[in-house]
């Protein structure tokens, strides 16, 4: 074989073999309510790294219970600023590592075109069969949506009609599939640049539950993944950004 060719091919081998040796999985617990947006950033998140992302979605509280049973997780994108610091205190995480990845927003949504109004109106009407929301105990956004009827003095007066899901994706499905007229769900799964992206809705106004600050954290069984730092750092960049205030939230 030609000198050079030989050197050549000895380059590209070791060129390719030195980026398998680098790339990396990383295995990732995320709250529900952001299955869209961590979709579309680990996609690009792998094509710009060469890491692969492995994702698990449920609620915040069922996820908090999955790592302190040893699931296999290094990084957690929770629904709460809350569960974080907790697994913070219980000395579960990377020290540093949690910082505050999206701000939610809760919205009063229908399948139905026209079925909610921009007050939100709809529920003191109370004309509805059922009102989904997520399970207050394990889903921060059905927490917020008890926040929100117990502001408007609708707690007890909904509370026959009310359907929990188990987290917020089970809630938004119970409205998709009209097993129930309306629901509280994420903005994020029904808003995509700029708009709802279908049936009726009332964003609801933010001074009517507590903020819904979602956290990350670097968890200790990946404290030594290249790949879980280099995710990290791309979900504080640019480029994730944009895809997260495409989905309604704020940072």
């Amino acid at each position: 074989m030609n000198p050079s060719l030989s050197r050549l091919v000895a380059a590209l081998g070791a060129s390719l073999f030195a980026g398998l040796t680098h790339a990396a999985e990383v295995h990732i617990a995320v709250a529900a309510n952001f299955t869209a947006p961590i979709n579309e950033i680990a996609a690009a998140f792998e094509k710009a790294s060469g890491h692969k992302v492995i994702a698990a979605f449920g609620p915040t509280g069922g996820l908090y219970t999955q790592i302190k049973h040893g699931a296999p997780f290094e990084v957690f994108l929770a629904a709460d600023d809350s569960t974080p610091a907790r697994l913070e205190t219980e000395g579960e995480i990377l020290a540093g590592s949690r910082f505050t990845y999206a701000i939610g927003k809760l919205v009063l949504w229908s399948a139905s075109a026209g079925y909610v109004d921009a007050q939100g109106e709809v529920l003191r009407r109370n004309e509805f069969n059922h009102l989904s929301i997520g399970n207050p105990k394990t889903a921060p956004y059905g927490l917020a949506a008890t926040q929100v009827l117990a502001r408007l003095g609708l707690s007890e007066a909904v509370k026959p009609k009310l359907v929990e899901g188990t987290n917020i994706t089970q809630a938004y499905q119970f409205v998709a599939t009209g097993n129930a007229e309306l629901g509280f769900v994420a903005l994020s799964q029904v808003f995509k640049d700029g708009q709802i992206s279908g049936g009726s809705a009332w964003i609801v106004p933010e001074d009517m539950y507590e903020p819904i600050r979602q956290d990350a954290v670097i968890l200790n069984k990946g404290k030594d993944n290249p790949a879980a730092a280099a995710l990290v750092d791309y979900l504080k960049g640019p480029k994730a950004a944009a895809v997260i205030k495409s989905y309604g939230y704020d940072l």
